[in-house]
């Protein structure tokens, strides 16, 4: 009879050789790879959708006479879908478990964006972008957790920010299929090929993850021993077969941590400080990563498209492809700033990467406001500077550091909930930037909104170190099982 061990424990074991030297690192199978990949799409589907109404916005604009608050409504909607879903769909995951609710909000996707691309009206385009991001919302806490809870502790920064940079790569991606199908069909119509593009790869998505095995983490956090003991076989199994069986230490006291209280339980004294931690810098973050990634195009097309003349159509592509270039550049920082920091989060640490890209993002935003000012001898160098180095050091500190470090400082009991509502309560502040971004343009001017952009980053990185919780290399199972879990 094997000794019986946690979940993690047998997750994070190094199998030794025959002579009893352990290998030097703990063994991904292919399950674990496989719901990574499958994790990861998610996050690409969202970087694809919603950086993508930054592209398509022009022309639907024109298709059906959008006017500033009309706009503001368009690019809120998704953020605004991600912004319930995140704690009315991802909570659930807490009760009906991470793979049933990883399989429905990838079935919801998918039917919101086949009916987005159809979209006869305006009422309609803004339901289909709210459910879309409805579906994209529960993806937050449970790819996190899918990942998380499934792969060996020092191995979590990285594979966790790994999937993560797919919401780049798929950022990148929906501004150069933009790019190409408003090259090739430059058409009003354009925008409808744009979101059509995802269709396909979101039905292979869906068989992917009927096939993945249920967390086993969640599984015995339920009461439900003998399905966790079989999941996690399931979970590691490998050629040659390690381990043979599975024994989990049946602690209740432990499983039932935090369990009650429901949302409350996030407010209690054992969570309050991690709920602060997770949740405000990530708003904070979300009011700049989303109101300057979505309306990029728009800025530059502002600022460099002013030698094209004309009105209508012809004019409006002319100077969306201008913004779309420039954007493209951009989003190439958002991917190298990801990959840096998933080089360095397990060394580093989550809590200094997301402090000093809070700081780098308000130097990069400085720069870019003092470059929009009449007359400006380096007007183009400080402004791409400025953005490059924002684009950059938000992917190196809080824009992933937000997402990892609220999918870690909960207790696998309410980790859905804590995830969830971090993830709600930050898209208040996307939603909030992406419908008053374009009315602001027009009233207070971009230098202006630059400005307040950077008063967020300072708060951001005033308040990770205020209320920080060091969470890289620890146990997830550990996590809330006393007061000192959740302290500095």
């Amino acid at each position: 009879m094997a000794q019986p061990r946690s979940v993690q424990n047998y997750i994070d074991e190094r199998p030794a050789w025959a002579d009893g030297t352990f290998i030097h690192a703990t063994p991904m199978t292919g399950m674990q790879w496989r719901i990574w990949g499958l994790a990861s799409a998610g996050k690409f589907f969202e970087g694809m959708v919603v950086f993508m109404t930054g592209v398509a916005l022009p022309l639907i604009s024109i298709e059906f006479g959008l006017n500033a608050a009309d706009k503001g409504l368009v690019t809120a909607a998704s953020l605004a879908g991600i912004l319930v879903g995140a704690t009315a769909l991802g909570a659930l995951a807490d009760r009906y478990g991470r793979k049933r609710m990883f399989i429905v909000e990838m079935i919801l996707f998918t039917g919101f964006l086949v009916m987005l691309t159809f979209s006869p009206n305006f009422i309609t385009l803004v339901i289909c972008l709210f459910g879309a991001g409805l579906a994209l919302g529960c993806d937050y806490p449970t790819a996190h957790m899918v990942i998380s809870e499934s792969i060996p502790t020092s191995m979590r920064g990285r594979l966790v920010l790994s999937a993560f940079a797919f919401q780049a790569v798929g950022a990148l991606t929906g501004t150069v299929i933009g790019f190409f199908i408003l090259f090739e069909n430059p058409d009003v119509a354009a925008w409808r090929w744009m979101y059509a593009s995802a269709i396909v790869p979101a039905l292979l998505v869906i068989v992917g993850r009927l096939f993945i095995v249920e967390s086993p983490q969640w599984l015995f956090s339920k009461g439900r021993t003998d399905d966790a003991e079989q999941a996690t076989l399931d979970l590691l199994k490998r050629e040659p077969e390690y381990p043979k069986a599975v024994t989990l230490d049946d602690v209740p006291a432990a499983r039932s941590a935090s369990a009650a209280g429901g949302f409350s339980a996030l407010f209690a004294k054992r969570n309050r400080r991690a709920t602060i931690l997770a949740s405000v810098p990530w708003f904070l973050q979300d009011l700049g990563t989303y109101g300057i990634g979505i309306f990029t195009p728009t800025i530059l097309a502002t600022i460099i498209g002013k030698e094209s003349s004309g009105e209508g159509l012809a004019a409006t592509i002319h100077n969306d492809i201008l913004g779309i270039k420039g954007s493209a550049l951009m989003d190439v920082l958002f991917v190298l700033g990801i990959l840096v920091a998933i080089g360095l989060v397990d060394r580093v640490g989550r809590i200094k990467l997301q402090t000093i890209g809070f700081i780098g993002c308000a130097v990069g935003l400085v720069l870019a406001a003092l470059s929009i000012r009449p007359g400006g001898d380096h007007q183009m160098v400080l402004l791409f500077s400025g953005f490059m180095l924002f684009y950059f050091m938000t992917n190196l500190g809080p824009n992933s550091m937000t997402y990892l470090i609220a999918g870690e400082v909960f207790p696998t009991s309410v980790r859905g909930r804590g995830a969830g509502f971090a993830a709600s309560f930050a898209k208040i502040g996307a939603v909030l930037t992406a419908f008053l971004f374009p009315i602001l343009l027009n009233q207070i001017g971009t230098a202006a909104l630059l400005y307040l952009l950077v008063g967020a980053c300072i708060l951001g990185a005033v308040i990770t170190v205020v209320f920080r919780i060091e969470t890289t290399g620890m146990n997830l199972e550990d996590v809330g099982k006393d007061a000192s879990a959740t302290t500095p």
